[in-house]
């Protein structure tokens, strides 16, 4: 049997909870894979890493949930589908050496003679101090950390399997205790620790969620601890961090300070196009939900944008609304065996930044572009002196409205040519079900629409309960389809691009009540 038809298995580290701290090695292994094995914990948003055929099982680990696989089953699934011939995941969440029994599933992949690799994570340990403003050491509080479990079998006295009285006398000298899965045991672990010589004064924190916008930190003293984490109501996940180091946490605690901490934002652009948006809302402290509401399609048929495209040099002009519209544009022209020579003299006008900054990395140049990034302006952007006799190319999407090419044959445009070079269809699968139903159960702060398309999906992909969703509008034809659709419009961009739309966002979570 060869190595390939035997397959290999990663036993991968998904990080404490937020989407960017999975390793490099991590997204790699998770772009190669066949076979995606997942905990709950694992963030939904990892798996779109995964190619669109991968095979994703849950292996739950929720608590014990009853719906949770055995580990006898997860190790079985490794190996069948390892040996397989599949390229198989294990996706843990934090790191899978800590408290995740990989030592287990790589005896078992080690005992079947499956090929296998470990890709470290980030630990919830140390990325849930950290974001709470913890350091785990400190020359002047701590000079060493242990991390401990607190999920031990119930039928063990506490303090059976694990030193209590030496991490209560350790903790006591200068050093951190980190402790994972405690949360249910949480009273009878922190008066193990006073029973077993701790201070009942000593500094303790513990905390929900780290690393996402439903973090919540709560610092009392290692007596006081659950009565004060109840009163605030955390839930689990949760990481309980005692010692020294704990106090500077009012002073260090950085993460929930941002300004858009603890918000839930939508993001419904296109897959591809929403990159740039996301990172810089998560920046600010948001927890970002990815759910496309619009993707790109090849149009029903090319035959009037290769006609077109046959001859660009007749026109004066070629019009751009998007930068999918330049991909396409160009991705056909080489299909047809043909380039932007052909152009001629034929001068080339862009919507806004994104569409220019396309085009000139393709290396043509924009001989226009409105300071307003709208199709209308555009037509004021050329001048009327421009558009009188002239004959226009305008390559967009299959079924755009039609204001635009009536404003330009309305200024005296011989020739409007409005050619589809793609078109835009609602996503469809598992992973946008999925979020849906997500953020039926929860809905956002706000819901981010960048086209009256997004804004058209959206409300088919919601039905009834999309009307009063909060909207954030990318310019002004945006927020009329919100508002015909029925969206609370709270937020309209003054400046039509992605920067604008993040900075008015900024400003009204910024405003006051």
């Amino acid at each position: 049997m060869t190595e390939r038809a035997k397959g290999k298995v990663w036993l991968v580290g998904a990080g404490p909870g937020a989407f960017e701290l999975i390793t490099l090695g991590g997204a790699d292994a998770m772009r190669r894979a066949d076979v995606v094995i997942y905990d709950h914990l694992v963030n939904d948003q990892l798996l779109e890493l995964a190619p669109a055929g991968a095979d994703l099982i849950y292996a739950g680990k929720k608590g014990g949930s009853a719906a949770s696989l055995t580990q006898d089953e997860i190790n079985r699934l490794l190996v069948d589908h390892a040996q397989a011939g599949k390229r198989v995941v294990r996706l843990k969440g934090g790191d899978p050496s800590i408290f995740g029994r990989s030592g287990e599933e790589m005896a078992a992949l080690a005992g079947a003679g499956i090929e296998f690799e470990v890709v470290p994570g980030v630990s919830a340990a140390i990325a849930a101090p950290a974001f709470a403003g913890i350091p785990l050491t400190h020359r002047d509080y701590g000079s060493f950390v242990t991390f401990v479990t607190g999920h031990e079998r119930r039928t063990k006295p506490i303090g059976a399997a694990l030193p209590w009285r030496e991490l209560a006398r350790a903790t006591a000298q200068g050093g951190s205790l980190v402790l994972l899965m405690a949360h249910a045991r949480m009273g009878e672990l922190m008066a193990g620790l006073v029973q077993h010589g701790m201070d009942p004064q000593t500094p303790a924190a513990i905390i929900q969620s780290a690393t996402t916008a439903a973090q919540k930190t709560v610092v009392a003293t290692v007596a006081t601890l659950e009565e004060a984490a109840r009163a605030a109501g955390l839930e689990t996940p949760t990481v309980i961090v005692v010692g020294p180091c704990v106090q500077l946490s009012a002073q260090l605690r950085w993460f929930e300070r941002r300004p858009l901490f603890g918000r839930r934002i939508v993001i419904t652009r296109a897959r591809e196009k929403a990159s740039g948006l996301a990172r810089e809302l998560a920046q600010m402290g948001a927890q970002v939900i990815p759910l496309p509401a619009i993707a790109t399609a090849e149009p029903d048929s090319y035959a009037k944008l290769d006609s077109a495209l046959t001859r660009l040099g007749e026109f004066d002009w070629v019009i751009f609304t998007s930068a999918v519209g330049v991909a396409c544009f160009i991705a056909r022209l080489a299909h047809l065996n043909r380039d932007v020579r052909e152009l001629g003299t034929a001068r080339i006008a862009a919507i806004g930044p994104a569409t220019a900054s396309r085009l000139r990395a393709c290396g043509l140049k924009v001989a226009a572009m409105p300071p307003q990034y709208r199709s209308e302006a555009i037509v004021e952007a050329l001048g009327e002196t421009q558009i009188r006799g002239a004959r226009i190319l305008l390559p967009r999407a299959q079924a755009g409205g039609q204001t635009l090419p009536e404003l330009l044959k309305a200024r005296g445009a011989r020739v409007v040519e409005d050619v589809p070079s793609y078109k835009t269809v609602q996503p469809a699968g598992w992973r946008a079900k999925r979020i849906v139903e997500a953020v039926k159960a929860r809905p956002p702060d706000i819901v981010t629409f960048t086209s009256p398309s997004t804004a058209i999906n959206f409300s088919e992909m919601f039905g009834p309960q999309a009307v009063g969703f909060k909207a954030a509008a990318i310019g002004p034809v945006t927020a009329a389809a919100c508002r015909k659709l029925g969206y609370d419009v709270v937020v309209e961009a003054r400046e039509h691009t992605i920067g604008g739309l993040i900075r008015a966002i900024g400003d009204y979570f910024s405003a006051p009540a």
